[in-house]
């Protein structure tokens, strides 16, 4: 039965492609053999600490090795095609969905969660509706010669990605690769090397008249907009782009206040032949918006400053790949002191060094090894990725304290990729 559900499945694209010949079936199957490892250091800052019998302080590591997918670019399966539509107008679809190659499966269900848009293009530019890239995402890619997959990915990423520090300590920032329920605009190709983008993205809510009647429930006011755009210049072998947004990650509508993150960037590139370099430079904000504002401001405002310099080398049919990245973050009106007469406690901050090199093997297939090391300070808690996460207790905050807070991270890709 279920055979024969594949082959009428089958049938059917086919039946598709032959009726609309601009209808692309494509794809991207990467997996990888990795290794990950994090080690915690025991602080104790109590002058008047007493030793446990049989209890464990020194430092902690924790280590996995998983056969996993998209280290060298993100496994997926995807739909688009384009009608001309006459006097320089075409209708275009994208539908692409992740896969999770490893285990056979992409989450719970199958669904075009990396893209999935209808767009009208003409001389006008191109208005695309639907999920898509958030502007300001694609500097940290674009500029990233790891292009944000496997254990090379840049610490700005990191940052912004794992929302270490998000407002109200929430689940961070949804928006921040992809946009969902988004309206976006695209600059036409031919305006000698200039190019953009603009997106505005619903927070799909239900308002309330009068506004007393609304549910004292979280976020359910303006959780979800998203207000973006980016602009560059690509000419020969320069590129280099700016790009600003806004998003809203969480709202308490009867005290008033709406927690958002603002991300700015600019990035570039230069490809010299023999060697391309990378850089960028980026700065995020998370900050709550009070209607009353209070004397000492927010525990969870905090400004995230980082950089990154990058290069890749063509050498035969490989290249090889390099970065380093740096991120500190600093936070508002010294909001993580637990107390008025307390000190400012250090910023956390770290920085991250990765090398890695791909073979190919022809256009579509290659092999490739990365390796890389992050160090943190000061608490920030930031891996090379996987699973294994920091054990994080102790509080610099809080005086006399004692526990464990993340030191270093390292890990490793070895893997093959397949394009169609």
């Amino acid at each position: 039965m279920k055979k024969s559900l594949v082959a009428l499945a089958a049938l059917a694209v086919a039946g598709v492609a032959s009726a609309q010949s601009s209808v692309t079936l494509f794809g991207v199957v990467d997996a990888s053999i990795s290794h990950y490892e994090t080690s915690s250091r025991y602080i104790n800052t109590n002058p008047f600490f007493v030793p446990v019998l049989g209890q464990y302080y020194g430092n902690i590591k924790q280590s996995q090795t998983v056969l996993t997918n998209s280290g060298y670019n993100s496994s997926r399966l995807g739909f688009r095609g384009t009608e001309d539509l006459g006097g320089g107008l075409a209708a275009s679809f994208w539908l692409e969905a992740p896969l999770s190659n490893d285990d056979g499966s992409s989450s719970t269900s199958f669904s075009f969660a990396r893209r999935s848009t209808v767009s009208l293009s003409g001389g006008f530019g191109e208005v695309r509706l639907g999920r898509d890239y958030n502007p300001t995402f694609w500097n940290d890619t674009v500029f990233d010669p790891f292009g944000t997959n496997g254990v090379g990915t840049n610490l700005i990423f990191g940052l912004n990605a794992a929302s270490i520090y998000g407002p109200g300590n929430a689940t961070g920032n949804a928006n921040y690769v992809r946009a969902s329920n988004s309206i976006g605009y695209f600059l036409p190709p031919n305006l000698g090397g200039f190019y953009g983008q603009l997106q505005y993205s619903f927070h799909e809510k239900v308002k309330y008249d009068p506004g007393n009647t609304t549910p004292a429930v979280a976020n359910n006011s303006r959780t979800g907009r998203n207000v973006a755009g980016r602009f560059g210049y690509a000419n020969g072998p320069l590129d280099v782009a700016f790009a600003y947004g806004q998003s809203t990650v969480g709202d308490q509508f009867y005290p008033g206040v709406t927690s958002n993150v603002k991300i700015a960037n600019l990035g570039a590139s230069y490809d010299f032949g023999v060697v391309k370099l990378f850089g960028e430079l980026s700065q995020t904000k998370n900050k709550n918006d009070f209607e009353t504002q209070p004397l000492f401001g927010s525990a969870s405002d905090f400004k995230g400053n980082g950089y990154l310099l990058g290069v890749t080398v063509p050498v035969g049919a490989g290249l090889i790949r390099a970065s380093y990245s740096w991120v500190k973050v600093k936070f508002d009106n010294n909001a993580n002191s637990a107390g008025f007469f307390q000190t400012d406690t250090p910023d956390p901050k770290a920085n991250k060094f990765a090398i890695g090199y791909v073979h190919n093997l022809s256009k579509r297939t290659a092999l490739y090894a990365t390796v890389a090391r992050t160090a943190n300070k000061n608490g920030l808690p930031i891996t090379v990725g996987g699973a294994p996460v920091f054990t994080n207790t102790f509080n610099p905050a809080v005086a006399n304290s004692a526990g464990y807070q993340p030191r270093n991270s390292t890990g490793y890709d070895f893997g093959i990729r397949h394009a169609f």
